[in-house]
C-alpha cells in the first residue's frame, strides 16, 4: 500500500513514517503542507493519505477538497488534535474518508488505515463522543430508534457494537440499517455516515 503522511510537524511526520513502514508492503512518503501533498498525489497517486488539518501554505481541508476533486479514488483520513464538530463536518464536506485523533494508539491507526483502504469510513472513538450531535437533532423520515442507529453508524460503530450499546440483537440492527438506507435512498454505510455529518447540523 502506498501512503502519504501530511503534517507540518517534522517529528510527527518522521514518527508516523517509521511506524507505518513496519507494515509489510507499505511504503510511505511525507509532505509538510497541502500544496506538497497535492504535488505528490499527482506524481505518485497514493492509496491512503493521513492529513493534518491546520498547516501553513494549504490547510488539510482545502488540500483534501482539491485532491478529491482530481483523484476521488485516493482515500484521505484526517489525523489531528482537534475533535470539535466544526472541523469534522468541514473535513467530511471536503470528501475525507475518516477522522482520527493523534492520540489514537499506533495499532488503531494501522487498523483504521486498512479499513479505509477497503472502503470504510473511519472515526476515532474520541471524535465520535466529542462530536456527538444534540439529541434534538432528528431526521423526520426516520423513527427514533433509526435515528439512534444512524448516529452510531456515523460514529463508526459496527452492527455488533451498536447492538451492544442499544441492547438490541444484531439482526434488529441490520434491519434498522437496511430500513434507513431505503428511506434515505442511500447505498451503503459510508453514504449514511456522510449524509449524517453533512446534514445533522
Amino acid at each position: 500500500m502506498r501512503l502519504l503522511v501530511v503534517d507540518d510537524d517534522g517529528l510527527i511526520r518522521d514518527s508516523l513514517k517509521l511506524l507505518l513502514e513496519t507494515e509489510e508492503g507499505w511504503t510511505v512518503r511525507t509532505a509538510p503542507d497541502g500544496e506538497e501533498a497535492l504535488r505528490l498525489c499527482v506524481e505518485e497517486r497514493p492509496d491512503v493519505v493521513l492529513m493534518d488539518i491546520r498547516m501553513p501554505v494549504c490547510d488539510g481541508v482545502a488540500a483534501t477538497r482539491r485532491i478529491k476533486e482530481n483523484y476521488p479514488e485516493v482515500k484521505i483520513v484526517m489525523l489531528t488534535t482537534f475533535s470539535d464538530d466544526g472541523y469534522i463536518t468541514s473535513a467530511i464536506d471536503a470528501g475525507a474518508d475518516g477522522y482520527l485523533l493523534k492520540s489514537t494508539p499506533a495499532d488503531g491507526i494501522v487498523e483504521r488505515i486498512r479499513a479505509v483502504e477497503k472502503g470504510a469510513l473511519v472515526f476515532d472513538r474520541g471524535v465520535s463522543l466529542s462530536a456527538k450531535k444534540p439529541d434534538s437533532v432528528m431526521f423526520p423520515e426516520l423513527t427514533g430508534r433509526e435515528n439512534e442507529v444512524l448516529s452510531l453508524v456515523a460514529a463508526g460503530l459496527s452492527n455488533s457494537e451498536i447492538a451492544e450499546k442499544l441492547y438490541l440483537s444484531q439482526g434488529t440492527v441490520r434491519n434498522a440499517v437496511s430500513a434507513i438506507l431505503d428511506k434515505l435512498d442511500l447505498r451503503d454505510r459510508t453514504q449514511l455516515a456522510v449524509f449524517y455529518w453533512k446534514n445533522a447540523r
